[in-house]
């Protein structure tokens, strides 16, 4: 298959009809909808688990996400989400997702995230617990 991809693998999967539009190719939803299931797989890596989340203290909220399209999907191909770290600070996280096709190695699209941590009952940005900045940081993509 291709060269190995860096980063944390957080989604590997395929690709179905009903994830097609109108001409056959995959839909923009879905390409959210895989990159939305690698943020929860990145985020219990780092210590943002799930029981963690659905407690009623803290969570986590995506302020800005971009998403570039570089090739088309289509039923049958399978592929895998790898996520990297990109800042680390206080209160917020930037990390990008890259998606890629299993079979040719090739990227097929990438999406550049920045979530806070939220304050359930303050609705506010607080900062993230040490531990998940330690283990967040260790990610980094340029010390990989």
């Amino acid at each position: 298959m291709g060269a190995e991809a860096s980063g944390l693998l957080t989604y590997r999967g395929a690709v179905y009809p009903r994830d097609c539009d109108h001409i056959g190719h995959v839909n923009v939803a879905t390409y959210g909808a895989k990159f939305d299931e690698a943020n929860w797989v990145f985020f219990c890596e780092i210590g943002l688990t799930p029981s963690y989340l659905r407690g009623e203290r803290h969570g986590m909220a995506g302020v800005q996400q971009n998403i570039a399209y570089k090739q088309e999907l289509f039923a049958g191909d399978v592929i895998e989400i790898r996520t990297q770290v990109l800042d680390v600070a206080d209160k917020r996280l930037r990390f990008r997702h890259e998606m890629r096709s299993i079979e040719s190695a090739t990227v097929v699209a990438v999406s550049e995230i920045t979530a806070v941590h939220l304050d359930k009952q303050g609705h506010k940005a607080c900062a993230l617990p040490e531990a998940v900045r330690r283990s967040a940081k260790a990610l980094l993509a340029d010390e990989r």
